[in-house]
């Protein structure tokens, strides 16, 4: 899908012969798993790394002295490590463990609503995933927050210049996506970093799918706060974390109280722990953790952007097999955007196309992809979404193609 060059740095055949589960059939049809923007399938080393922690080291972290304790909190705290690494965060106690990029969003804004009052203003973009929203629209509903929303342009790119006319003296955070979860745009989120720390903000950075598909550094990208989450870096569910400027961090106080987030407790007083522990009440998820660890580990041994070219060569395969088809319309062509294709087929819901397309063997999204606002800003009420991954092949996007051409004389 690419010049012979990046083909030999990446070959999407043998990283695709590590994933189990794209050997099965589905409706007697070979598996074409376009569906991964959702939620990424496992691999080998991954499946491999949960099952000898959980038969061969396994207990709780850091409060036991045994050997299994020792083993596994040094597991778990390398993956810490490894986290850092792969983000470029420069210390791994800028890591927080969290459930997954929702909670650590969750996290800050609980965090934040102590220090805002009525009238402070919050900055978010058309294009936010509702985990991006949400958490802000309670603090406005609590305390009378104010949220702007910065426009976004019939291309789906971000309205650069309305987003900077929004940041004045009294916004005090800014929240954008590194990667649209619909559009597949990839924001300059440095200048945006830039428009917001001139008016003294905080930058919260959704990289549930920038982390993923825009090898982020966290360090050149000036950020405050940067969340993602485990499952769509081909790592398990039920973890994700956020990385935070250690000054961003150790200004927010505990998000939930109990054991492990403590410095020490008497009847009369409670004190705290340093970041990150401060932030990771209770028994963590730890075989979640050593699992997300594994999966950054090899997905880092990749050449990642010889892998965005090859995704990006996917989507443009199918968009130029599309090209014509007049009942067909393509949500978001944004300039250098991911390898996120949202469509509507008309006279078609997305939720029908979607099921007809599983006929077929062929996994996509339909829905509102928890994007609302941003399907009122297009004017339709339901999109199908079709969203690449390294271990996706031409085979993969000429299956999805065919069935959607299919899927459309259905409805004739």
């Amino acid at each position: 899908m690419a010049d012979g060059s990046t083909l030999n740095r990446f070959d999407p055949y043998a990283a695709r012969a590590q994933f189990p589960i794209l050997s099965r059939t589905v409706n007697g049809k070979p598996l074409v798993y376009l569906d991964s923007a959702a939620s990424a399938q496992k691999p080998r080393a991954v499946i491999d790394a949960l099952t000898a922690a959980m038969e061969r080291s396994y207990s709780n972290v850091h409060r036991g002295l045994h050997t299994l304790a020792n083993e596994t909190t040094e597991a778990f705290e390398q993956a810490r490590e490894t986290v850092a690494r792969f983000l470029n965060a420069e210390s791994a106690d800028q890591i927080v463990w969290t459930k997954g990029g929702t909670e650590a969003v969750n996290l800050v804004a609980a965090g934040l609503g102590h220090t805002l009052t009525a009238g402070d203003e919050i900055v978010v973009t058309q294009m936010e995933h509702h985990a991006n929203i949400v958490p802000w629209s309670m603090l406005r509903d609590r305390l009378g927050v104010v949220l702007r929303w910065a426009p976004v342009l019939d291309d789906g790119s971000l309205d650069m210049a309305g987003l900077s006319a929004l940041i004045g003296p009294r916004t005090k955070l800014v929240a954008v996506t590194h990667m649209s979860n619909v559009l597949g745009t990839v924001n300059d989120v440095r200048a945006v970093a830039d428009l917001a720390h001139a008016e003294g903000a905080l930058l919260l950075v959704d990289g549930c799918q920038g982390a993923v598909h825009c090898s982020p550094d966290v360090q050149a990208l000036d950020c405050d706060f940067y969340v993602f989450t485990g499952h769509k870096l081909y790592g398990p569910t039920g973890i994700g974390g956020l990385y935070g400027k250690r000054a961003a961090l150790e200004a927010l106080p505990p998000y939930q109280g109990g054991g492990e987030m403590i410095g020490s407790v008497t009847e009369d007083r409670v004190t705290y722990a340093a970041v990150p522990h401060r932030f990771e009440a209770g028994t963590p998820p730890i075989l979640e953790a050593m699992g997300l660890g594994a999966a950054l580990e090899w997905f880092m041994a990749f050449d990642r952007p010889a892998i965005a070219v090859h995704e990006r060569a996917l989507y443009d395969h199918v968009v130029a097999r599309l090209s014509g088809l007049n009942w067909l319309r393509i949500i978001g062509e944004a300039p250098g955007k991911g390898a996120i294709l949202t469509f509507v087929v008309e006279g078609a819901h997305a939720h029908d196309v979607a099921q007809i397309l599983d006929r077929y063997g062929v996994a996509v999204r339909a829905g509102t992809h928890c994007a609302e606002p941003l399907a009122a800003r297009f004017g339709i009420t339901s999109s199908a979404r079709a969203s690449f991954a390294l271990y996706n092949t031409t085979e993969d996007a000429d299956a999805f193609v065919d069935a959607l051409i299919k899927a459309r004389e259905f409805f004739v």
